[in-house]
């Protein structure tokens, strides 16, 4: 499924049916449209409460990556892993194959996103939720992940939230947008715990009932 001479046609054959699993460096986005401050240190607001976290404006993850999704009425799948660079104006995420091999990359700058894959015009939008699901197929909740994958968001009644770990070291919370997010692993830093594992589920227009699992592998804040 992966064949080298395929690899600049991958993330368009991801809108047609019969692809079945498809192995794709996988989608851990930061960002919005254009770039929102996010917060500092805070504990819950409104969602949760006693835990501290420090939020990074400047951070690098990494990770994997698996999807589902529906496709005229059939159920798609797509695995494979990400990394992602975060600055305070600018986001940058490399789309991997299982052999490390670059399918495709994401900068998001403020006012303008833009995706590039090999042999293709570059993709250029001031809305990089609107450019992913036109490239993909499916959307993807890139305004919200700068915030989620360090455990800090909003919920759907407009408050801000830190995810922390509870008795199970589980963490759920609908977002402004109507993601489902539950945070359900842990990676502990001195003081601190951190996300380790994040799903996101919301039935979409696009693309049914869309769930995403994102395994975060490295963390290095700078």
């Amino acid at each position: 499924m992966m064949g080298a001479g395929r690899m600049s046609r991958l993330l368009p054959a991801l809108r047609r049916a019969g692809n079945g699993a498809l192995m794709l460096g996988a989608i851990a986005l930061g960002g919005c449209s254009t770039l929102q401050s996010s917060p500092g240190s805070s504990a819950a607001a409104g969602v949760g409460s006693g835990a501290a976290r420090e939020y990074r404006q400047i951070i690098d993850v990494s990770g994997r990556l698996s999807l589902r999704y529906q496709q005229d009425g059939k159920e798609q799948a797509v695995y494979g892993s990400f990394t992602w660079s975060q600055s305070r104006q600018e986001t940058a995420i490399t789309l991997l194959s299982p052999l490390g091999q670059t399918l495709a990359t994401i900068n998001i700058g403020t006012g303008q996103a833009t995706l590039r894959q090999a042999g293709q015009p570059p993709r250029i939008a001031s809305d990089v939720d609107a450019l992913t699901v036109q490239a993909l197929g499916w959307p993807l909740p890139i305004a919200g992940l700068r915030d989620w994958l360090q455990g800090f968001g909003e919920d759907a009644g407009g408050r801000r939230f830190t995810a922390i770990p509870n008795a199970s070291d589980s963490f759920s919370v609908t977002t402004a947008d109507q993601w489902l997010i539950q945070y359900s692993n842990w990676q502990d830093s001195g003081a601190e715990s951190y996300p380790k594992r994040i799903d996101l589920a919301r039935n979409t227009a696009q693309a049914g009932q869309v769930a995403i699992r994102i395994a975060i592998s490295s963390r290095q804040p700078h």
